[in-house]
């Protein structure tokens, strides 16, 4: 791998890590330059693509089903999908543990 796919790699997946727009993280671009990175990480680094699903928490129970129900789809693909959908599930939810609205009543907040 050369030193500038290297760049864009970490530069996608920085992109999706850190995104905090749900807009930029549902972008067919975006998904097709990690596809290409889950991709090249089966063939040459299995052992960092287990890791960095681990760190990002996508369960492996879904892959799983997802690769057999899917035998004919790109597996970088497909695992693609599943890391952008974690992610987005992330952002939902932040958003709600800290959405700041509170109803308009007269009760005293503590």
């Amino acid at each position: 791998m050369s030193l500038l796919a290297s760049k864009e790699n970490n530069t996608t997946l920085e992109k999706v890590f850190s995104c905090k727009d749900l807009a930029v993280l549902e972008d067919a671009d975006v998904l097709q330059q990690l596809t290409t990175y889950i991709n090249q990480l089966i063939l040459t680094n299995f052992e960092s693509l287990v890791q960095l699903l681990y760190r990002i928490d996508v369960s492996e129970m879904k892959i799983k089903a997802l690769l057999k129900e899917n035998p004919q789809e790109d597996a970088g693909f497909l695992i693609a999908q599943l890391i952008i959908a974690r992610q987005i599930q992330k952002l939902k939810t932040i958003k709600e543990m800290f959405d700041t609205t509170a109803p308009d009543d007269d009760e005293e907040r503590w």
